[in-house]
């Protein structure tokens, strides 16, 4: 069954303005799925993952878009870069928007190809997997830490138990598992040695697939945590520049994301390091070898997956929405900390998660830090386990999990 995406609207917006539109992400999160689901029936499909259609794709682009004329559907556009000097030509003669829907899930060769060549021309859209507001059907836009908006949303969003949520932690947001949490083990096998050998090996050159594979499960075990990458190098033992040659494989391929602290001249900052977060924590539990959304909720990595999961729907919430998330973290010389600060408008939201029921008042101590900032401090709030939303004072909030 089908779960509609929210990038769907973004997508018929995009075609209205501009020749071509791009939808990145991951492989397996539903690009394709999505793009077919909206389209009308004139518009073609053809994925480059079939060696026929590439090898035309690569060696004669010109009949391949007199043989896949727009409106069409390109898959996989990464395998052919060819293609995009072609296209571009296409829509300089032909200017009409939305001829051009391509999707790729490897963004390190492909944002680069795509930039020079179709500058102006393009509406890059990126996705991941479903995000709990698209599993309930209720979209409230992005992230917000404002009272009464969040009262609102109560009256359509679905409660969740500590058992639900890390359920959903555990099983990961591919849509391909929301019916059947039996294939996990499977799917993820799958995806993981897809991974490797197709995106990794054959497109960016990377002989050593098992000791990629162990970058990979190192990083998954470092989620939430200030990125160190001699203690990456050295674990894995590769070299420094190995490290973070193989991490931009991962944050730009849409596996991992990088929050960066915050700061500015006015406010002291020790810390220049970002933070590492896996966006789809169902991966990030295959990696780390976990057996079960229990033997999860109550291991020593408990509450990293909760912020890890915390810190992703919220991304989700911008993507989702056509936005940049505009995300950092906080933490200066005097060790004081805040796990996320979105800054939108000119002013600062800072947010707290916390594993737990009754996190208390303290949670938003070190919020005042902000005030030293040149922007002002707008509402804040504690995404944690309770029940209600709950106000704390007269600027921040208890925020239900279940709730972002």
């Amino acid at each position: 069954m089908y779960i509609k995406r929210f990038l769907e609207e973004e997508v018929l917006v995009a075609s209205k303005s501009f020749p071509i539109v791009l939808v990145t992400g991951p492989r397996q999160v539903g690009k394709t799925t999505m793009l077919e689901k909206i389209k009308d029936d004139n518009r073609k499909y053809v994925s480059l993952d079939h060696p026929i259609a590439r090898d035309m794709a690569k060696t004669d682009p010109e009949l391949f878009l007199e043989r896949y004329s727009p409106p069409v559907i390109i898959d996989e556009i990464q395998y052919a870069p060819e293609l995009l000097s072609f296209i571009k030509m296409y829509v300089d003669r032909n200017k009409q928007p939305g001829d051009f829907w391509l999707t790729g899930s490897q963004m390190f060769h492909l944002m680069k190809n795509a930039s020079e060549s179709l500058a102006g021309r393009v509406a890059v859209i990126q996705m991941q997997g479903l995000s709990g507001s698209e599993l309930y059907g209720s979209n409230h836009g992005v992230f917000t830490t404002n009272l009464k908006l969040l009262i609102e949303r109560m009256a359509s969003q679905r409660k969740q138990n500590l058992s639900q949520v890390y359920e959903h932690i555990f099983y990961g947001s591919m849509p391909a598992l929301q019916k059947n949490y039996e294939d996990r083990e499977r799917f993820y096998s799958s995806y993981v040695d897809t991974y490797l050998q197709r995106d990794i090996r054959d497109l960016t050159q990377v002989g050593d697939e098992l000791t990629f594979f162990r970058f990979m499960c190192v990083c998954a075990a470092r989620t939430s945590q200030m990125l160190n990458y001699s203690e990456l190098a050295r674990e894995v033992g590769i070299s420094q520049p190995t490290a973070k040659h193989w991490l931009s494989l991962l944050v730009s391929s849409g596996i991992v994301t990088l929050v960066e602290p915050y700061y500015n001249n006015r406010l002291k900052r020790l810390v220049k390091s970002p933070k590492l977060y896996f966006m789809d924590t169902g991966l990030c539990a295959f990696l780390t070898r976990w057996d079960g959304p229990e033997t999860l909720e109550i291991s020593a990595m408990s509450g990293a997956f909760f912020e890890t999961y915390v810190i992703g729907e919220i991304i989700k919430s911008f993507l989702n929405n056509g936005k940049r998330p505009p995300i950092f973290y906080y933490r200066d010389s005097d060790q004081k900390e805040i796990d996320l600060v979105i800054e939108q408008n000119n002013m600062l939201f800072p947010i707290e998660i916390k594993k737990s029921a009754n996190p208390g008042k303290k949670a938003v101590q070190h919020f005042s830090v902000l005030k030293k900032s040149d922007k002002d401090l707008g509402d804040g709030g504690v995404v944690c386990l309770v029940s209600d939303v709950l106000p704390i004072d007269q600027r921040n909030c208890f925020i239900p999990v279940w709730l972002i």
